[in-house]
């Protein structure tokens, strides 16, 4: 499948091999999601009723995956708002770029894997919600 919209927020669902002794899902760079990956990092550990801290990128783009429990994923493009709930570890949620988000609701022993189109760069944060009003 190829993957051209990098514009567009939307649920990709990943290759899944059925095994009696347990599944496997996979993920190769650049290949089902929209771009190459160069960082990875997971969220775990969060205390019942918090969440992850909105913010929006200039150029990173991600892919977003429940590993274990569930979560949503807000996305805000500067005009409307859609909630994404990830509870399977074969299916993410594809992030572009200038896309306000933030990480609620939370299960217990929950596991936000994301994987990232750059390398950590504070300057490509925008962490004020009306400063990326004004930049979109």
């Amino acid at each position: 499948m190829e993957l051209t919209d990098n514009k567009t927020p939307r649920l990709i669902e990943l290759p899944k091999i059925n095994d009696p002794r347990g599944n496997l899902t996979y993920i190769e760079s650049g290949v089902g999601i929209p771009f190459k990956v160069m960082r990875n990092y997971w969220i775990y550990d969060v205390p019942s009723g918090k969440w992850r801290d909105g913010h929006a990128f200039k150029e990173q783009q991600e892919f977003i995956i429940a590993l274990s429990g569930s979560f949503d994923v807000v996305i805000n493009d500067g005009e409307k708002e859609q909630t994404f709930h990830l509870s399977r570890p074969q299916i993410g949620l594809y992030v572009p770029k200038m896309m306000w988000r933030y990480i609620s609701n939370f299960s217990t022993n929950s596991v936000a894997l994301v994987l990232s189109s750059t390398a950590y760069d504070p300057k490509d944060y925008i962490e004020d919600f009306n400063d990326f009003k004004t930049q979109k």
